[in-house]
């Protein structure tokens, strides 16, 4: 089943009857981001060290790696529900920008500190400058576990990003280990040892680019066999599902019904490095929990990435269609 056959009215069916509260329902993507972020996006002509600045343009955004998972399942038309931690007026704004976007948000609220405040400004290079985060303590901890505990047979949560130093690092595992046996499908985009560290827990979904891929093994991958084997191994030792983004080259899947697929890229230029994977990731448990196919999950994946890199921020509904239409 492709979710663009008669390309415009099934996918318009789809986005609509999901947005307007129609009957087709599907199960709920909660998102989880540890530290998320306002993003001030600044663009600067001819940046200068050592004088004083001014944008040409601005924009404020929600971060987070999370956050942008459940801003694209949204745009998609799917029931998203982002979770995490949020404090001060930078938290407020956040979460209301998230709901604006048409997320469901469930942030746990923290007495101290703000959320962090994240700087990207693009000149003729480009350069951040990233907020540390209030700290999160055991109490606050213990209630997004209970949220957690709430979740049930058909759902799916996404764990992405890094660990903040004011949580154990050990995050992930105890979290997946909490849910073991609940039959939650858990995605996990991390990279190296905390990514290798979950494998045990058998996650539904994990995705490491191809740099990422071989340098948890030692090694620089050359060819597309040599990724699918090393994506095997991951596979081997506890993962159902590897996804492997290769930017520009496209995206291999090896898949649980032992299918490798590769999905190239469509033609585009390329203006935003920032949330592509997470729109991939969001993009393919769409397209899976929409069709039970595989091919069609790493093809709406790719295209939801291909999307947000062609675009300045997150790419949006209409944005994902017309890339997916230019796939091959």
């Amino acid at each position: 089943m492709s979710l663009f056959h008669n390309t415009d009215r099934i996918w318009f069916e789809w986005i609509s009857c999901r947005r307007h509260g129609g009957e087709m329902e599907f199960e709920m993507i909660y998102t989880v981001t540890f530290n998320p972020s306002l993003d001030y996006v600044v663009q600067v002509e001819h940046f200068q060290s050592d004088a004083v600045n001014r944008t040409s343009e601005e924009h404020v955004y929600p971060g987070g790696k999370g956050n942008n998972v459940a801003v694209i399942a949204s745009n998609l038309g799917m029931k998203s529900r982002a979770l995490g931690f949020k404090a001060g007026f930078t938290g407020a704004a956040m979460e209301q920008m998230l709901q604006e976007f048409g997320c469901d948000t469930d942030f746990i609220a923290l007495e101290e500190g703000v959320t962090r405040i994240n700087v990207k400004v693009k000149s003729e290079d480009e350069f951040e400058i990233n907020g540390q985060g209030p700290r999160i303590p055991e109490e606050k901890i213990r209630q997004l576990y209970e949220r957690l505990d709430a979740l049930g047979s058909g759902d799916v949560l996404v764990l992405s990003g890094s660990i903040p130093n004011t949580l154990p690092d050990d995050m992930y595992e105890r979290i997946m280990e909490r849910l073991a046996g609940t039959d939650v499908r858990i995605g996990v985009d991390a990279t190296k040892d905390l990514l290798m560290n979950v494998l045990k827990y058998h996650p539904f979904l994990i995705k490491p680019n191809n740099h990422e891929l071989g340098e948890m093994f030692g090694v620089t991958l050359k060819s597309d066999e040599e990724i699918g084997e090393y994506a095997r191994k991951l596979q081997k030792m506890g993962a159902r599902n590897v996804l492997v983004s290769m930017a520009g080259d496209g995206a291999i899947l090896v898949a649980e019904d032992g299918s490798v697929l590769k999905q190239l890229p469509p033609a585009g230029e390329v203006v935003n490095s920032v949330g592509a994977g997470d729109s991939m990731v969001a993009g393919f448990l769409a397209g899976y929990l929409k069709t039970g196919s595989y091919e069609e999950a790493l093809k709406l994946g790719t295209a939801a990435g291909s999307a947000t890199a062609f675009t300045s921020w997150l790419a949006d509904a209409d944005q994902i269609r017309e890339t997916y239409k230019g796939l091959a």
